[in-house]
């Protein structure tokens, strides 16, 4: 079953450009292409992707809010953010917001298709330097009681989750099998009191 995708980009030229990268990638279905979030959940109720490529700064709603309506609404909807911005205000509110990946528009039109399948396989993708920023707001003193039952083989797991890597990257960088890191991250959730990826990570931001 192809990967359903829809595109929300406000600059026509670019917005036709993924459209037409995800229309000639055979994996993937292109089911929306659109420049405004103001009918989004309409959109997602009705086209229902597997992944959402969302821009931040559209007109009306911002990509941001848009991302919280999905995500209260379409849990199970994944929602890769692709923007120009990289300050940290902005990155750390779309990921809080429940985006499940964070890249810059800058990014190859090849790694944004990977992305697309790593976000829908599980994973986080986020360009280079929005995981360095990633991975430097977690090196904080302050931890909440929930992280204190993680394991730090479950600690070395989410921080690989949160710097971008999929299942399939975090089983190779800790030398164990996909199945195995599966079940830590299961049990990751359940220590965490969470039910995606995405979440794990915004409540780790918070520390």
């Amino acid at each position: 079953m192809p990967i359903r995708v829809c595109v929300y980009e406000d600059n026509q030229p670019l917005r036709d450009a993924l459209s037409l990268l995800i229309q000639t990638t055979e994996a993937f279905e292109l089911v929306g292409a659109f420049g405004d979030c103001h009918q989004v959940e309409q959109q997602i109720a009705s086209l229902r992707p597997h992944v959402v490529l969302m821009d931040i700064d559209l007109p009306g709603v911002s990509g941001t809010e848009a991302t919280l309506r999905i995500r209260r609404k379409f849990p199970a909807t994944d929602i890769l953010i692709l923007t120009v911005f990289e300050d940290d205000d902005r990155v750390f509110e779309a990921i809080r917001s429940g985006a499940t990946g964070y890249l810059l528009k800058k990014t190859p039109p090849v790694r944004i298709l990977a992305a697309i399948e790593e976000v829908y396989e599980g994973g986080a993708p986020m360009s280079p330097n929005i995981a360095r920023r990633v991975m430097h707001s977690m090196h904080r003193s302050t931890t909440p009681s929930d992280f204190d039952q993680l394991t730090p083989r479950e600690s070395m797991i989410l921080a690989l989750l949160a710097a971008g890597n999929s299942y399939k990257m975090v089983a190779a960088e800790a030398n164990i099998s996909i199945d195995t890191a599966r079940t830590h991250i299961k049990r990751i959730y359940e220590k965490l009191h969470v039910h995606s990826v995405a979440e794990a990570v915004a409540k780790y931001l918070k520390r």
